[in-house]
């Protein structure tokens, strides 16, 4: 749920140094990407609407999803919560990390084994989130192992998703060219800040569909993935972007 630089994709010059395969960094959205917290979003927001006598429908809480927080307060504010946006900011966020406290990380299936291939393989990682920042490093805190080099949340940007403002963010904090990045979104708001970037794009859909939305590719799961994969999805699309080819359109990834 919840800087500067070009957002074209360009192609580095060979300076006859050797480098690592690409991708040089993986980029990843928080929320119904690497966990499934958006049904703590929901348990939160649906009482609180109902405290001061409205209702919350499962159809307004999926409109939610991908939205900056900001948004999301605004939407509540419109539903009948009498609260600032700040307010209900904080508020559905404590609720968030108390249920996370309780729970325990909710990984969606392979978010937890791919990010670990990463870091094994010495790849870079940043968790891209438009949820707080306080939010984002108590996810961060109870992984059982140095998960990200940068994080970068809502609290950290002026223009959230679906700009393309903080994935820009990320690379310029990680040092690496957008272009040679591979981002991952579950949601159509973080999609479009991905392309807008410049990154390739993998769609990995949770609660609403990416079709038609741009994605370099759209995998169901990311269980059984691995670095050597992100690969083959980097190098096909620096080669020809947005053509599809056999090594990533799988039997795998149909919907």
């Amino acid at each position: 749920m919840r800087q500067a630089g070009s957002g074209g994709r360009r192609r580095s010059r060979y300076d006859g140094t050797m480098t690592s395969p690409a991708p040089a960094a993986v980029l990843w959205d928080m929320d119904g990407t690497l966990v499934d917290t958006e049904p703590f979003w929901m348990a939160a927001e649906t009482p609180l609407v109902e405290r001061f006598g409205g209702t919350w429908s499962h159809e307004q809480a999926l409109g939610m999803v991908g939205l900056a927080l900001e948004d999301s307060a605004r939407l509540l504010q419109n539903a009948g919560v009498p609260w600032g946006v700040d307010e209900i900011i904080s508020y559905l966020t404590d609720e968030v990390q108390r249920q996370l406290a309780i729970e325990g990380v909710p990984f969606r299936p392979g978010a937890r084994e791919l990010l670990a291939d990463l870091r094994a393989h010495g790849v870079k990682t940043a968790l891209v989130t438009m949820s707080m920042r306080r939010m984002a490093l108590s996810v961060v805190e109870l992984i059982d192992f140095p998960a990200f080099d940068v994080v970068v949340a809502g609290d950290d940007v002026e223009r959230p998703k679906p700009h393309p403002d903080p994935y820009l963010q990320a690379c310029a904090a990680l040092g690496v060219d957008i272009a040679d990045t591979v981002a991952i979104e579950d949601s159509p708001n973080g999609l479009r800040s991905a392309t807008a970037s410049g990154a390739v794009t993998l769609g990995v859909p949770l609660m609403v569909s990416l079709d038609g939305l741009g994605a370099d590719a759209l995998w169901p799961s990311l269980e059984g993935r691995s670095t050597a994969d992100l690969r083959v999805l980097h190098a096909s699309r620096r080669v020809a972007p947005g053509v599809p080819t056999p090594s990533i359109t799988t039997p795998q990834e149909t919907r």
